[in-house]
């Protein structure tokens, strides 16, 4: 049986917060005690098996507040910290996955536009995560906004992002014994709220595609349309693309609708959908706003736990389920 970590296997650091006077601590010293606990915790979880080959996976649904950002942070750093080499691609102008994963991204910052509208190799865009080992990120800045305008006279410019990607060494179809350590073994693609010519980029360049889907009325809207997109985009430019995963998120487990649309989302799309529910929870919304992902900000809370137990379902499903057209 694995034992519980205590303050003293951390250190004096972790003493003094738990014992600051040498009296009964106060709740906020075991508040920081406890923090501190779940962080080094997070660090130790073990890892798990790399993927055969790099898995580059779109996060895309044009109905806005689904999750679909936070769940392309929480899940890339979740599997950054059960040992996998992660790149995220952010591809939304506002850039809130930048932010969420501390990285600057402010006007004239190396970026996604300069992937996509200059050309630029993705060694020259890429950025490590401060917080998180084995995290990479290629952030978005505002110019991003005025992208699609300036690709539309470009010839093949739906095939900017796959282009870049293949060009990359670390992004590979050979396992890591012949790629080499610093291959990625995931690639997340975070899209913009809309079916444009980011998310198309982000489409052709994939090889599977995670669509968030929140747990209340009018969760299914929209996804006719999306799912219409992914068949064209399969038809005529990327015959790889399918869904692996519908995750489930902002799950209140204490109301009927939150579970009647779970269970209308998994008659629809069956194995597709990860059996983790993401719960709603405060400390996933808090996060962003410490520029972290709720996986170094609280790691012992429950929506933490959710995306690792829904990282760790997504890798176990290896590559994407065919049937992007169910």
């Amino acid at each position: 049986m694995m034992s519980v970590p205590k303050a003293s296997d951390y250190g004096d650091a972790a003493q003094s917060l738990a014992d600051p006077y040498g009296d009964e601590p106060t709740p906020l010293a075991k508040a920081a005690e406890h923090m501190l606990l779940a962080r080094q915790g997070a660090k130790m979880r073990p890892a798990i098996e790399r993927p055969s080959a790099t898995r580059i996976l779109v996060v895309a649904n044009q109905k806005g507040g689904v999750g679909k950002t936070t769940s392309t942070v929480n899940m890339a750093a979740a599997l950054a910290q059960l040992g996998q080499r992660v790149l995220v691609i952010d591809l939304d102008p506002q850039g809130n996955a930048s932010t969420a994963l501390s990285i600057e991204h402010h006007r004239g910052t190396p970026s996604s536009y300069d992937l996509l509208v200059e050309g630029e190799p993705l060694s020259a865009v890429l950025s490590p995560c401060p917080d998180i080992e084995l995290l990479s990120v290629v952030p978005a800045t505002i110019d991003l906004a005025g992208a699609e305008i300036e690709l539309v006279s470009v010839v093949a410019r739906e095939q900017r992002l796959q282009k870049a990607l293949r060009a990359d060494p670390r992004i590979s179809d050979q396992p890591v014994s012949d790629a080499g350590e610093e291959r990625f073994d995931y690639v997340f693609i975070d899209c913009p709220p809309s079916l444009g010519l980011l998310t198309l980029n982000a489409l052709v360049a994939g090889r599977e595609m995670m669509v968030p889907i929140q747990a209340e009325y009018y969760a299914l809207e929209g996804l006719g349309q999306l799912l219409a997109t992914v068949d064209m985009v399969k038809a005529h430019l990327n015959p790889e693309l399918a869904i692996s995963a519908f995750l489930i998120t902002m799950y209140d487990g204490r109301t009927r609708l939150a579970a009647s649309v779970a269970e209308e989302v998994r008659e629809h799309f069956g194995p597709q959908v990860l059996r983790t529910n993401i719960p709603r929870s405060v400390r996933v919304s808090e996060a962003p706003s410490y520029s972290q992902t709720v996986m170094t900000y609280d790691p012992g809370s429950p929506g933490a736990m959710g995306y690792l137990e829904a990282a760790k379902e997504l890798a176990s499903k290896g590559p994407g389920t065919k049937g992007a057209d169910t």
